[in-house]
């Protein structure tokens, strides 16, 4: 049975929890409280199979010019399948949607999303990113996150 993929409603939003503390725990994404997913809700995509809410992707938009891949998790028993791939292919077209040119990550997976088009680039190009939301993490300043991003003019 293949997923079927759409954008996230209030009701996925205690599964997109679950996907994200999974892989958090494991110091594999930094933790996303309910208050952030809630109010986020809206740049969430979800894979869906069965009812249940697989996978997960949200694309944020930073600034007039830049948006962020972030929060991309897969359960366990789906990975392998292409729907990381597929999650973020479709965040990567709504920006180009939306008029945005430029899209990043910042990701401990880096071979991922080289495979989906990104390169590596310096923290130092994403200002409104380090100054909006990383000097507020714990983990600040080395999260040891890679950061990645795709042109799209």
């Amino acid at each position: 049975m293949k997923p079927r993929f759409r954008r996230a409603t209030i009701a996925d939003a205690k599964e997109i929890k679950k996907l994200v503390d999974i892989y958090s725990k494991r110091n594999e994404m930094l933790p996303k409280s309910f208050h952030d997913i809630y109010e986020n809700i809206r740049d969430y995509h979800v894979a869906v199979q069965k009812n249940q809410v697989i996978a997960c992707c949200a694309l944020h938009i930073v600034w007039e010019n830049l948006a962020e891949i972030r929060s991309l998790a897969v359960a366990e028993n789906a990975k392998k399948r292409g729907i990381g791939q597929i999650l973020v292919n479709r965040c990567v077209k709504e920006a180009r949607e939306l008029g945005l040119p430029r899209v990043f990550c910042l990701t401990y997976v880096p071979d991922f999303f080289a495979k989906c088009g990104f390169s590596r680039i310096d923290k130092s190009e994403l200002p409104h990113k380090v100054w909006g939301d990383c000097v507020r993490c714990n983990k600040f300043p080395d999260c040891g996150e890679v950061p990645m991003a795709l042109d799209l003019n």
